[in-house]
């Protein structure tokens, strides 16, 4: 994989972080109520308990979030979920959007990983609903790049990726990680393999690309 070859400035990835939450705040605005509720390529998540999962940071704070934590036996991801849920019901569609706008250059960042996970957050999760949407949306090259350097085994250690064997090829831009049999595929779709989920099918080129094919339901 190449690397970047120097630290990318905090200013260009927050710019990266604020543009990406308003670009996507337009498009949830544009979904109809029955896209609202379509499934997502988050397991057990509707497009509205995405948005709201992706406006979590910006409205608990962390008292909240520790008894929150608490409640879930400090169980992360069922945290996550339960508040997901909980939120998507509570919240009108409008003010899911309009939580993403609003905070668009608001400084969350995630227990690890600083403003790279940040973007690497809402890029992943937006992609968790325009995909599965078949919207067709492209994360602009600059974006990609940010967080395509930043793949390391760390990542698909945290993610829970399984990516043994493998070497994932952009046929989009100049990016490729791992060793193994050869993956193609558009750069943002790698990406979301990276970030443990699967794709619809035809996305990816290669012998293995139906082992990282979503179960149609």
């Amino acid at each position: 994989m190449r690397k970047a070859t120097y630290q990318r400035p905090t200013a260009e990835i927050r710019a990266a972080i604020a543009a990406e939450r308003q670009e996507l705040a337009a498009v949830l605005d544009g979904l109809s109520e029955e896209e609202w509720d379509a499934p997502t390529l988050c397991a057990g998540w509707r497009v509205r308990e995405v948005a709201a999962h992706m406006s979590l940071g910006f409205r608990y704070s962390l008292p909240r979030m520790a008894r929150e934590l608490v409640r879930a036996r400090g169980n992360i991801h069922r945290m996550t979920d339960r508040c997901a849920h909980k939120d998507a019901a509570t919240h009108s569609t409008r003010e899911l959007a309009a939580l993403l706008r609003d905070n668009a250059d608001h400084p969350w960042t995630p227990p690890v990983g600083g403003f790279t996970a940040a973007l690497g957050h809402d890029v992943i999760h937006g992609l968790d609903i325009t995909v599965a949407l078949g919207l067709g949306r492209r994360v602009p090259e600059d974006r990609l790049r940010i967080l395509l350097e930043s793949v390391d085994a760390r990542t698909l250690k945290f993610f829970g990726a399984d990516l043994q064997g493998i070497e994932l090829r952009a046929d989009d831009l100049d990016w490729s990680f791992g060793a193994g049999t050869p993956l193609s595929g558009a750069a943002q779709d790698l990406l979301v393999l990276v970030y443990g989920r699967r794709l619809p099918p035809g996305r990816l080129r290669g012998e293995s690309s139906d082992r990282f094919v979503a179960v149609q339901a």
